[in-house]
């Protein structure tokens, strides 16, 4: 994992840091995190993207399964806790949450579509679902996730 960044908040520094693992193998990434830094799982927060959340929708929890996501699967697995908060980050096409639209068709491979450009419709949607994030964030490190998430979920 590399520590890419940091900021301060009102509640102190906040480390960022990007994976240099695949996705599949995060965990990996954050128990070394975790480990050379002295964080405990429940004071990293993961932000990933979600193909079954609308564009534009934010999910934040402070526990929970990794609902299919093999990257939170494998962080779950690695700091053997589900209590990692995360914030997932809607990507799908449409507003039923179905990601079919960017690579062709149900049909196409998850993959394809997760890596592939929005479409020139969506770019907006998702810059501001970006800077939403990017608040939330901020509002996770100062005031904590039960706050954060009643005022960003939904």
């Amino acid at each position: 994992m590399e520590v890419c960044g940091a900021l301060w908040a009102a509640g102190g520094r906040v480390d960022l840091a990007t994976p240099r693992t695949y996705m599949n193998r995060s965990g990996y990434s954050a128990r070394c995190l975790s480990e050379r830094n002295g964080y405990a799982p429940e004071n990293i927060l993961v932000v990933y993207d979600e193909v079954h959340l609308p564009l534009g929708r934010l999910r934040l929890r402070g526990r929970g399964s990794p609902g299919g996501h093999r990257g939170m699967e494998s962080i779950i697995e690695n700091l053997r806790t589900t209590a990692v908060p995360r914030l997932r980050l809607g990507i799908a096409a449409d507003e039923a949450g179905q990601a079919d639209g960017r690579a062709g068709g149900r049909e196409a491979v998850l993959s394809d579509f997760v890596l592939a450009p929005f479409a020139a419709g969506e770019v907006e949607a998702a810059e501001r679902m970006v800077a939403r994030a990017a608040d939330c964030v901020l509002s996770w490190v100062d005031r904590g996730v039960d706050i954060t998430m009643n005022e960003y979920n939904g």
